[in-house]
């Protein structure tokens, strides 16, 4: 069985070789003490430019885009590969991401894993070729077919949040699809990703060059591989900034760009909701992974006139979580991921302050914490929608209660937002809550707790939350071109 990491750090993987860095390494940090777990390998330019060269290779000169059942074969592989190492990726991400262990067994880890089985049934069964019939255009009898083909060489960038879950909601559809991937993840989880790697390499038939995985300190190897011109399309998740950065970088060469964004979802309690319970759903999830979610509903929207009793319900939930040790089996909100990360928070929790917010629960840094990048679970309330708090992504365990006045207003202040991420809606009267669910501008909607998240599911946001989708047929469909073939006859 593979060794996941090798004693002195994790390696790249280019050409079908675990490499080390031409920068040599660079350190990986428990979010949870501030210690170094170890070292990884520091890709640089000359790095990432071999692993285009080697995708381009692996597309251009081989069977892998066309070979529909080889394919599945792979991610089949992988998936079993990766299952058999489950124990060893759970002790890792919980270390490295600071995920807290009972979300590996779901979002963080083991769920992501199951969900490529869903990847290489669609290589297998997906309908790639379409016959449109005969037509005479111009008085040609014509018969036309319609092919669908991978786009080429993907270059995937993720965040550090759901290292798992991200990067196989890219890989699984990317290579069921026949394209090849270089991948660059975050620089906070280099060794998630690099154990990806080892295993992928040393444990599956993917040949060589299909899959290069380069980590890296240098978040300038993201921009070259944007622009990169043998790069065919971009697939990056993260925040909406740096996705203004990735779409102007793709433009150079045209290449396609798929985003997913950033988020600031509504959470909607209509009146005729059980107030307390709803908003105590709320609170649980503003602190699920510290918040670190970027469809997490950090607005609460509730009826005015039970605003006081919402705040109440959520301020009592939010007090009895406490952040702690990631490894434990019953912590629900660890540590931010960094201390650039909590200083990021800690901003906004005084911008929020200065702006007339109240500060009903939380705030600042555990008092029993000593080490370990940890903030209290927080709720602002009496800030308008207009607040600072209430725009823009916090990326932390901070929930605003916000109060509506009605269904037309709670639509309207959801609405209110650069964001259309996600949402989550409470009430019990089935046509009210179709309306809202029909006027709220959002890609994905739970109503009453019901969970949008699945492999066959897309995923994706309106208006500054994204471009395209993610995971199910629609998210296996960014990864393709489409090819009309006319003959005559």
């Amino acid at each position: 069985m593979t060794s996941l990491l090798p004693a002195d750090g994790a390696r790249l993987l280019i050409g079908g070789k675990l490499v080390e860095g031409g920068d040599g390494v660079f350190a990986t940090i428990n979010p949870a003490t501030e210690e170094a777990l170890g070292q990884a390998a520091n890709a640089n330019a000359a790095d990432l430019d071999a692993a285009v060269t080697a995708a381009r290779t692996a597309f251009d000169q081989t069977d892998w885009s066309r070979d529909h059942a080889f394919r599945a074969h792979c991610l089949e592989q992988l998936r079993t590969a990766l299952q058999s190492h489950i124990e060893e990726l759970r002790e890792l991400t919980i270390a490295e991401a600071g995920a807290p262990a009972m979300f590996t067994r779901g979002p963080q880890l083991e769920g992501p894993v199951a969900d490529l089985a869903y990847s290489a049934s669609l290589a297998e069964t997906y309908s790639w070729e379409t016959d449109l019939g005969v037509a005479e255009p111009m008085g040609i009898k014509t018969r036309r077919v319609l092919r669908r083909e991978p786009v080429g060489v993907v270059g995937a960038i993720t965040p550090w949040n759901f290292p798992h879950q991200i990067t196989f909601a890219k890989l699984g559809p990317a290579l069921a699809a026949g394209n090849t991937v270089v991948f660059k993840p975050a620089p906070d989880t280099p060794w998630c990703a690099a154990a990806v790697g080892a295993i992928l390499a040393e444990e599956t038939d993917i040949p060589a060059g299909v899959v290069n995985i380069v980590t890296s300190a240098d978040h300038g190897l993201g921009a070259q591989l944007t622009e990169h011109p043998l790069v065919d399309l971009i697939s990056f998740t993260g925040s909406t900034q740096t996705g203004r950065a990735v779409m102007r970088g793709a433009a150079t060469t045209l290449k396609k760009a798929f985003l997913e964004l950033g988020g600031k979802s509504a959470f909607i309690v209509l009146d005729d909701a059980n107030i307390a319970g709803a908003c105590a759903v709320a609170a649980f999830s503003v602190c699920v992974h510290a918040g670190q979610g970027c469809a997490i509903t950090t607005r609460l929207l509730v009826p005015r006139a039970a605003y006081d009793e919402a705040v109440q319900a959520a301020a009592a939930t939010i007090a009895g979580i406490k952040p702690g040790n990631p490894a434990e089996s019953r912590t629900v909100c660890g540590p931010l991921i960094s201390e650039r990360q909590r200083a990021r928070v800690e901003r906004y929790l005084d911008i929020a302050r200065s702006e007339g917010g109240r500060i009903v629960v939380g705030g600042g840094r555990p008092k029993n914490q000593e080490r370990g990048f940890f903030i209290e679970p927080t709720l602002i309330a009496d800030v308008p929608n207009t607040a600072t708090v209430a725009r823009e992504e916090i990326f932390g365990p901070v929930l605003v209660v916000i109060p509506h006045d009605g269904d037309d207003d709670a639509i309207r202040l959801a609405n209110d937002s650069p964001y259309g991420l996600s949402g989550s809606v409470w009430g019990t009267d089935p046509d009210r809550i179709r309306r809202v669910t029909n006027g709220v501008r959002t890609g994905t909607l739970s109503v009453n707790g019901g969970v949008w998240y699945s492999a066959d599911a897309p995923f994706g946001g309106y208006k500054q939350s994204g471009i395209g989708r993610e995971m199910g047929v629609a998210g296996f469909e960014e990864y393709l071109e489409t090819k009309l073939i006319a003959t005559a006859g």
